[in-house]
């Protein structure tokens, strides 16, 4: 059974910082793709930042430059670096996992393809 437990969320000053974490378990695929995503109170969930097997990253605009994705295999954990936030970063954290395709595949798409999902975390950002 595929498992992610999220942790490292809470509440801080605009301009702080937090690291969330995902520990990954049961999970054999070596190729794949793991995704955060974020929903706010009456806003539609939005993906942010993901990284995929070899270690490549990409980003969403509104947080390119202040988030960071980074994996450490040997403990399957997934971390992403939060700097400098903003009240607009206020949301419930996922993190979520797939499989990826052998080639060509540069882990895009919606939650929708997204297999397996953590409990949330919640971030909060005061001004």
């Amino acid at each position: 059974q595929v498992q992610l437990v999220e942790s490292g969320g809470g509440s801080v000053q605009s301009g702080g910082s937090l690291r969330l974490s995902c520990v990954v378990s049961g999970y054999t695929n070596s190729n794949y793709c793991m995704r955060w995503f974020r929903q706010a109170p009456g806003k539609e969930r939005e993906g942010g930042a993901v990284i995929d097997s070899d270690g490549r990253t990409a980003y969403a605009e509104s947080v390119r430059g202040r988030f960071t994705l980074s994996q450490d295999n040997a403990k399957n954990t997934l971390y992403l670096e939060m700097d400098d936030l903003k009240p607009e970063d206020t949301a419930m954290y996922y993190c979520a996992a797939r499989g990826r395709r052998p080639i060509h595949d540069y882990c895009a798409g919606s939650s929708a393809v997204y297999q397996y999902w953590g409990q949330g975390t919640q971030v909060t950002v005061s001004s």
